[in-house]
This record gives structure tokens, C-alpha cells and sequence, in this order.
């Protein structure tokens, strides 16, 4: 057997990516599932209004706030290791939150989520690296793992659904736990362990600051966008950054970092994690808007909008399939800057929709999934491919973590500029007649105009709704407009920093990478 064939995965490797595709499709599933619930549990448990931010919004800031923290945890005792760890953690928290008696037992025990789910994420993306070494094979494997986000997408809101119809509102938490059972049965048996054998001590001051610098950020974001520009979060904004510039000046001191600071040196990283952060910004920021579309101006039922998401969802998985196929054929840089091409087809069909564009809408996500789903496969495997082995983990957390601010800020950003038009141009469409109770209602958000509309005359019920909806794609047609303007320089930009990149050379990486083999403990091993 020649070197290259030793280097290529085999039958244990591709059912262990099965394996690996669970915990990514649940944690896409447990994002989307609770929005659903979010009636039910609120009858029961009556939160604040406050408290019910907390609860939708605290999973996510702890996923993001832990990652690197985790991912670098993962390189010191073992991914394998710190995976079946978070999948315990996780169907634990599931149980806890599915029973929670009061809102502050279900914040708790969402942070607690927040807290598992971000083991799972680099430590699945990790393992990919080690059992995937020939690069064809792991880019395909990398596309499979991100389909099962999508998957996981597409069916939340289904299985959710149903399960709110006839169960309580915690059966939607209870979806981990046989996932995370199967995960900890099938893990040990089928996963490899890899663990850095050099690495030192777990830096917890580094550990702090990464979740202080995070959280900061992204709760001073999400607070613009809910509430727009004020003291306190622009603070939290500027004390998460300061903490950000005070970690990276430590890692550059530590004879064992929790983020290799050298890495931004090498262009193909730093050019695939800016290409995916900024492509995940522009996306999610239009994406805020679509289901509002669908429900208050298109009139559809909450099952019917989540239906409306799944072709968008299965072309997302066709293109992660279709990326490793043009890859072997293509520059990699060259098919990427074809996904954004395609995904600012679909942005800018957005840019000429009206209350009547259903079909329009429906279509450019369909363009724009496809065509992201070109980019985010290939940019994640440059991203992998051009760390070490032993930093891995951590590379994989910064990939994440920088989706994560991504998303955050395109929420934050392009949602504040929607709103801003919608306000402006309601205020001067409303009706004269529309008592100003209502108005002022409508003035605020979409939804506030759609509920006000159900409480006055047919006549003024319609107006307004045609004045408000109007306004709303007044919005959401300038939203589409930056987000075209986005893709565009970030296809300039992905041309000029990946095409000429050629994938790093693999040769010299050989010895280490075999003589790693001896660290990994494969199958049964242990």
C-alpha cells in the first residue's frame, strides 16, 4: 500500500462522519425549535419580558462566548474526549430545561446548553481533520457535515411543530437526548481520539477574557438592534473589543497559546474566515426579514413559512455536495468566487420585490443557498486545511466564533438599517384616521402594525396594512441592496486574497502527520 492510499479514509471513517453530522444537525435544530414554543412556555411560566429575551437569546451567547475556549480545551484532553463530555452535558441540560418550572430555571439551563453546545461544534470539525487526511476526501467530508446543518434547518420547525401539537413545551428540549445517546454509544466505537501531545496547561485567564470579549460584543449588538443606539451597549461593545485586544496580546506571550496569532499570517486562513464571517453577516442580516415577509406580508400561517424554508435548505445541501465536485476540477478560489456570484443573483432579486413577490422571494433564497452553500463548504476546509493538526481545535472555534459575530452584526447592522426605513416612511403613510394608539403601534414594527390593524375597521384595517407592508419592503428592499453591494466587493476581494492561492503543499506535512498517527487512538483502541 503507497502513502497516498494509507492517507485515505476508509469504511470506520465514513460512518464515523455520520456520527459527526448528529450533534451539528442538533444544535441547527435547537436554534430554530424554541421559537416555536415560545407561546406555549410563555403561558406557563409567564416571564418578563426581559427574561424572555434571556431565554431565547442566552443559548447562543454562551455557544459563542465558549468556542474557543473549548476548542482549544478539545487539543489539550482529546476531542473524542471533550465531545462525549458535551454530549452527556448536553442531554442532561436538555432534560433540565424540558422540565424547567420558572423562566430563571430555563435561562439557567439554556446557558447550560449554550455551555455544551460549544464543545460539540470544534470538536466535531476537528475530529473531521484527523480521520479525513486526503484532501478530496475531506472536503466532501466537510460538505456532508455542513449539510446536516441545513437538514437540521429544514426539519426543527417540522418535528417542533408537531411535537407542540400534542406534547407540553418542553418535549421541544427533549429532541437531544436521543441524539446525544446514539452520539456517546456510536462515539467511542467509530470516532478516533487526537489530543496535541506538547500541550500545556489550560490558561484560564486567556479563557476568561476570549468569553468576556464575545459575550460583550454580541450582547451590546443585539441590544442595538433591539432597542437602538444608546450608552450602555455601545460600552459593552468597546469593553468586549478591549478585552479581545488584551487576549490576542497574551497569546503572543504564552509558550503554549490558545490561539496561534501566526495563523492571520497565512492569507489562505485569514482570507477563507473573512470570506465566510462576512458572507454569514450579509446573509443573516436579509434572512431577519424573510419570515416576517412571509407571515405579515404574505399572510401565511407559521407552518406554512417553515415549509417555505425547506427548498432553500435542500439547495443549501446540494451546493455543499456540488462544492468538493468543482473543487477537483477548479481552483477551489475560483469556484468560491462562483458561489458568491450566484449568491448575489439571489440578493438582487430581492433588490425589485413588493407585496406581491412571494414567488420572488421564495426563488432568491433558493439562488442564494445554493451559492453560499458553494462557499461556506470550501472556505471551512481552507480553513482546517491550513491550520496545524494540533491546533485544529482551535482553528475550527475561530471559524465558528467568527460566524457567530458574523451573524450578530448583520442582525444588528442591516436589521437597524430595514428598520429605519420602515419607520420613516410609515410614519408618513399612516392614515389620518387610524387612532393614535395604533399608529404608534404601527410606527414601532410590522408586527405592531399587523396587531393594530385587527383592532379597527375594515377600511382602516386594510390601509394601514397596505401602508405598513409597503414600508416593510421599502426596508427590506434597501437591505437587499447592501447586501448585494456586500457580495459583490466580497467576491472582488475573495478573488484577489484565493485565487491565486494554491491549496499548500500536503508532502511536507507527511512525516508530522503519520508520525501523529501514533497519538491517535482509533476505534477501539481505548
Amino acid at each position: 500500500m503507497n502513502g497516498t492510499d494509507a492517507r485515505r479514509a476508509g469504511r470506520r471513517e465514513w460512518i464515523g462522519l455520520a456520527v459527526l453530522t448528529l450533534p451539528a444537525m442538533l444544535i441547527s435544530m435547537d436554534l430554530t425549535v424554541l421559537h416555536l414554543a415560545v407561546p406555549a412556555l410563555s403561558a406557563e411560566l409567564r416571564p418578563s419580558s426581559s427574561q424572555l429575551l434571556w431565554i431565547v437569546d442566552i443559548y447562543g451567547f454562551m455557544i459563542a462566548g465558549s468556542l474557543i475556549t473549548m476548542g482549544t480545551l478539545g487539543d489539550r484532553i482529546g476531542r473524542r474526549r471533550l465531545l462525549l463530555i458535551g454530549a452527556a452535558a448536553f442531554a442532561v441540560a436538555s432534560v433540565l430545561a424540558a422540565f424547567s418550572t420558572s423562566a430563571e430555571m430555563l435561562i439557567v439551563t439554556r446557558a447550560l446548553l449554550g455551555v455544551a453546545g460549544a464543545t460539540l461544534m470544534p470538536s466535531t470539525m476537528s475530529l473531521l481533520r484527523t480521520m479525513f487526511l486526503d484532501p478530496s476526501q475531506r472536503t466532501v467530508a466537510i460538505g456532508m457535515w455542513i449539510s446536516s446543518f441545513s437538514v437540521g434547518a429544514a426539519i426543527g420547525p417540522l418535528v417542533g411543530g408537531i411535537l407542540l401539537e400534542y406534547f407540553w413545551w418542553g418535549s421541544v428540549f427533549l429532541l437531544g437526548v436521543p441524539v446525544m445517546a446514539l452520539l456517546l454509544t456510536a462515539g467511542p466505537v467509530l470516532l478516533p481520539e487526537y489530543r496535541d501531545p506538547e500541550a500545556g496547561r489550560l490558561d484560564l485567564l486567556s479563557a476568561g477574557l476570549s468569553l468576556a470579549s464575545v459575550l460583550a460584543v454580541i450582547y451590546g449588538v443585539k441590544q442595538i438592534a433591539e432597542h437602538g443606539l444608546s450608552g450602555l451597549p455601545v460600552l459593552s461593545i468597546l469593553a468586549g473589543l478591549v478585552a479581545g485586544l488584551v487576549f490576542l496580546a497574551r497569546q503572543r506571550t504564552l509558550a503554549d497559546p490558545f490561539v496561534d496569532v501566526s495563523l492571520f499570517a497565512n492569507r489562505r486562513f485569514s482570507a477563507s474566515l473573512a470570506t465566510n464571517a462576512i458572507g454569514v453577516f450579509a446573509i443573516f442580516g436579509v434572512y431577519l426579514f424573510i419570515p416576517q415577509y412571509y407571515q405579515l406580508v404574505a399572510g401565511l400561517s407559521p407552518f406554512e413559512a417553515g415549509l417555505l424554508t425547506v427548498p432553500g435548505a435542500i439547495v443549501s445541501i446540494a451546493g455543499s455536495m456540488l462544492a468538493p465536485v468543482l473543487a477537483r476540477r477548479f481552483q477551489t478560489g475560483t469556484v468560491v468566487c462562483a458561489g458568491l456570484v450566484v449568491a448575489v443573483v439571489g440578493f438582487g432579486l430581492l433588490t425589485v420585490v413588493d407585496t406581491a413577490s412571494l414567488v420572488t422571494v421564495v426563488t432568491s433564497c433558493v439562488i442564494m443557498m445554493i451559492g453560499f452553500g458553494l462557499v461556506v463548504t470550501l472556505t471551512v476546509d481552507m480553513i482546517v486545511a491550513a491550520a496545524p493538526e494540533e491546533r485544529a481545535g482551535a482553528a475550527s472555534a475561530i471559524s465558528e466564533t467568527g460566524s457567530e459575530l458574523g451573524g450578530a452584526l448583520g442582525i444588528a447592522i442591516l436589521g437597524s438599517i430595514g428598520t429605519a426605513v420602515y419607520r420613516r416612511e410609515v410614519a408618513d403613510a399612516i392614515p389620518a384616521a387610524v387612532p393614535i394608539e395604533a399608529a404608534v403601534a404601527a410606527s414601532d414594527t410590522l408586527g405592531g402594525a399587523v396587531g393594530a390593524a385587527s383592532q379597527l375597521s375594515d377600511q382602516l384595517s386594510l390601509a394601514l396594512l397596505d401602508a405598513s407592508r409597503t414600508a416593510f419592503v421599502g426596508g427590506f428592499q434597501l437591505v437587499a441592496i447592501c447586501g448585494v453591494a456586500i457580495m459583490i466587493g466580497l467576491t472582488v476581494l475573495a478573488g484577489l486574497w484565493l485565487r491565486q492561492e494554491q491549496a499548500a503543499p500536503e508532502t511536507e506535512a507527511q512525516p508530522a502527520i503519520l508520525s501523529d498517527r501514533l497519538v491517535v487512538e482509533c476505534g477501539c483502541a481505548r
